[in-house]
């Protein structure tokens, strides 16, 4: 969506005019059945929607819905955003100050994807969605969120990879399915007690949407051409877990098309994949309010989740992909293929000539607005607040000492030490004088990344040293793209004096953001250059450490660390929130033991002339050296999850001796119901089925005293099993083992599933191979497991079948 527009749109607002509830207890809405709360949610959207005129229903069919006053049902503006944190959109007013005038901003989900734990992201979405309801309790938002985005960072130079947690399909789907039920409130778990849900959460950009603006490549017309193969195994993989598994109640249709089809118009993506295959029909809730309809059907019977498009994005549809006869056509192609929200003004504008012209029906039309109202029926939008957990919520529930306490454990845990020479990391607590220098050490809202809310205050790296009673000097020294190098004097000069050097830079916003790709992926600027500058200060004087500090995503840091090295230690911190400069300082100092694992490959700098971004090719071929950590064939700068510590670890299989060498499908298949698989969120599907569990021991094997998290990370290594290529390795597991004591150990429980080891074939079925394989602990394999797979090939789930040659496996 429009970034130019979020950022104004009412961040700073003054005041905020109450977002009206429905009043069910007076007035003409009283007397319709959507007031029933015996009533399933579909019943009563179906009741309400059936008291719309048509101009009422296509005036409602935008984001910015004017409600129906002769009904009583107030206007309502579905577009929310809440990406880490409640942020500034459309449906969101922050207050000017006290009350509502700040929420917890949290790192990236790039940065919480470092940390690579789990229970970490769930807390972090029960907070988010927590203060989301009690600005809601107030009128200050509504309760659609456009979060979150799972699209895998395939390319480091989408502008967008900040927004999401990691290159693999593998780990996002993960991610998702613990992020999703904090943020809805528990998923298909809803109890008797409470049986609303606290949210929608809306996962996008469905499917394939990872450029914004490549060299006159935008991304409202870029047609995607992905293969069965790449759509199965990776482009596909974190929607379906939002769907299926999940249980995510509304998805946002992308601006890109896919194989010649725009996605908001798209068929076979909406209609085929998303609600048939993946069963996005109807919430997987066992315990929604009411459960009848009129007619003795219940809820599970109609579909009851929805989806919108992007900003604007049926627009797109017609001014720039052209697809469609004129304006009508492509607004009523959008509708009859699945799309039920226009965000955008496209839908009010055009449906009604779609209508006089047969493109479309009322029907149709009809259905999106009930699939909609009836996830509000879910929310307890039409039902009085005394029965409502949530909405119970106030301002005493946002920007608690927790919820500071947990962002700043989000931004300690997702940072990553890439280079520790000769141990010159961790600083110590004794307070010493330090010179930062870059253009990021003072930094505060750009340490929020994009999609942000106001945080009640945001610590810089420079203030974080301050607090700690060091004496600082600060100097920026140079821009963070810029061609200058009149501040580089001064930057020496206060280099020279210090008993420290820390370089705090990289890049932010103005290098990488929604519609702004990068089309190089070195330091921008001078920034190498006054490092050069810095490190010659250093040589000078041999004990004085130089530290560099990396905020933004990935940039080629090979001249920092190659040989001698410039630097003597190098830190990666990403977008790490409102705490970014406590945590970073917290981690130098020592006070905080790092421990997280980069969640992309960093690349060098060559990578973006080997590779057009507008492949969407995983694997290697012409033009293409392959794409993420699974099949680039290069030298990476530091590999998918590297990471270092304070401290050294063993990692062994614990259970080692009882792990099987040999397998059969048949056996593995066997407890499989593969005719009646299903419902979604049962877990009763062929990919989740179990494998076998692994169990590890993890070992602080230090010499310090240093007590420390440490990350156990399961690949399947290369094999020749399935189609070729073959992968180099893909992730089958993770967690996060907490505070690992000097001596101690922690032990590690990793199941698998069989739709971790699987690949999928050319024409897009997961398959479960044959064939020998080998597990292994890190990224430097600290254990392996050897074992073989015998029997015949098990299709564990099929791609829906294309239509009338779209959608088709590519070359």
């Amino acid at each position: 969506m429009p970034l130019i527009l979020i950022g104004a749109i009412i961040l700073l607002a003054a005041s905020a005019s109450a977002r009206d509830f429905p009043n069910c207890k007076s007035g003409p809405l009283s007397t319709n059945k959507v007031c029933d709360a015996t009533l399933s949610p579909w019943a009563r959207a179906s009741a309400l929607v059936a008291e719309f005129t048509v101009q009422e229903k296509i005036a409602n069919s935008g984001d910015k819905s004017p409600g129906v006053q002769r009904l009583g049902l107030p206007a309502y503006e579905w577009w929310q955003e809440a990406l880490h944190g409640v942020a500034g959109s459309p449906g969101v007013s922050f207050a000017a100050s006290g009350n509502f005038s700040y929420a917890t901003s949290f790192p990236q989900p790039i940065t919480m994807g470092a940390a690579f734990d789990l229970p970490l992201i769930r807390s972090v979405a029960d907070v988010i969605s927590t203060e989301a309801r009690a600005f809601s309790n107030v009128g200050r938002t509504g309760l659609n969120f456009w979060t979150p985005n799972i699209n895998p960072y395939r390319d480091p130079r989408w502008g967008r990879g900040q927004e999401v947690p990691s290159e693999d399909a593998y780990f996002a789907s993960q991610y998702i399915n613990v992020l999703i039920p904090g943020l809805q409130g528990g998923g298909p778990s809803h109890s008797a007690d409470n049986p609303y849900y606290k949210l929608v959460a809306t996962c996008k950009h469905y499917a394939g949407y990872d450029i914004e603006n490549w060299q006159g490549n935008q991304r409202y017309g870029f047609n995607a051409v992905i293969t069965r193969q790449d759509l199965q195994d990776y482009y596909l993989a974190p929607f379906r877990a939002c769907a299926r598994d999940a249980d995510a109640q509304s998805f946002m249709c992308a601006y890109n098309a896919v194989n010649g089809v725009p996605t908001c118009a798209d068929p076979w993506l909406l209609q085929d994949v998303l609600r048939d295959q993946y069963g996005f029909s109807t919430s997987t809730s066992t315990a929604t309010p009411g459960g009848k309809d009129d007619e003795g059907a219940t809820a599970a019977d109609e579909g009851d989740r929805w989806v919108t498009s992007d900003c604007d994005a049926i627009k797109n549809v017609w001014n720039d992909h052209h697809y469609g006869a004129s304006a009508a056509d492509a607004a009523a192609r959008s509708l009859n293929a699945g799309t039920d929200l226009d965000c955008g003004d496209f839908w009010p504008q055009n449906l009604a000539a779609a209508l006089r012209a047969n493109l479309t029906t009322e029907a149709a039309l009809h259905k999106s607005l009930v699939r909609r109202y009836a996830s509000m029926a879910r929310l307890g939008w039409f039902d009085a607040a005394a029965g409502q957990p949530y909405r119970r919520l106030s301002w005493a529930d946002v920007a608690t000492p927790d919820a500071k306490a947990l962002a700043l454990r989000a931004a300690v845990e997702g940072i990553v030490l890439l280079q520790n020479k000769n141990t010159t990391l961790p600083l110590g607590p004794s307070p010493k004088k330090v010179a930062v220098i870059g253009p990021l050490g003072s930094a505060t809202t750009q340490l929020q990344g994009n999609y942000f809310g106001r945080a009640q205050s945001v610590t810089s790296v420079v203030a974080a040293f301050k607090s700690a009673g060091w004496d600082v000097t600060a100097v920026q020294g140079t821009s963070i793209a810029g061609s200058s190098t009149s501040g580089f004097a001064a930057a020496v000069s206060a280099a020279q004096a210090a008993d420290v050097i820390v370089y705090v830079g990289g890049i932010d916003n103005s290098q990488e953001s929604e519609t702004r790709d990068r089309n190089a992926i070195a330091w921008p600027g001078q920034q190498l250059a006054l490092i050069d500058r810095l490190a010659e200060v250093k040589s000078e004087e041999a004990k004085k450490p130089l530290v560099v500090v990396q905020l933004g995503t990935m940039v080629d840091s090979s001249s920092l660390v190659s040989g001698d090295g410039k630097v003597d230690a190098l830190v990666w911190a990403g977008y790490p929130g409102q705490s970014g400069g406590q945590a970073v300082v917290d981690i130098l100092l020592g006070t905080n033991a790092p421990a997280g694992r980069l969640p992309v490959t960093q690349y060098p700098a060559s990578f973006v002339d080997q590779v057009k971004m507008t492949n969407m090719n995983l694997r290697p071929g012409a033009g293409n050296p392959g794409q993420t950590y699974k099949w680039y064939n290069g030298t990476t700068v530091f590999p998918f999850a590297h990471g270092l510590h304070y401290t050294t670890f063993n990692a062994t299989f614990s259970n080692a001796t009882s792990l099987p060498s040999t397998f059969s499908t048949a056996d593995l298949t066997r407890a499989i119901r593969f005719n009646a698989t299903g419902p979604p969120g049962s877990g009763n599907y062929p990919d989740l089925a179990p494998f076998a569990t692994v169990s590890v021991t993890v070992a602080n094997t230090g010499s310090t005293n240093v007590t420390s998290d440490y990350v156990v990370l399961l690949f399947a290594k290369g094999g020749e099993y399935g189609p070729a290529p073959h992968p180099n390795k893909s992730l089958v597991g993770f967690a996060r083992a907490h505070s690992v004591a000097p001596g101690a150990t922690a032990e590690v429980t990793l199941p698998l599933t069989l739709g971790a080891l699987a690949r999928g074939d050319a024409e897009g079925s997961l398959v479960l191979w044959p064939g020998k394989y080998t597990l292994v602990l890190d990224v430097d394999g600290r254990d392996t497991w050897d074992f073989e797979i015998t029997g015949d090939e098990v299709v564990l789930e099929k791609l829906a079948a294309a239509r009338n040659g779209t959608n088709r496996a590519v070359d």
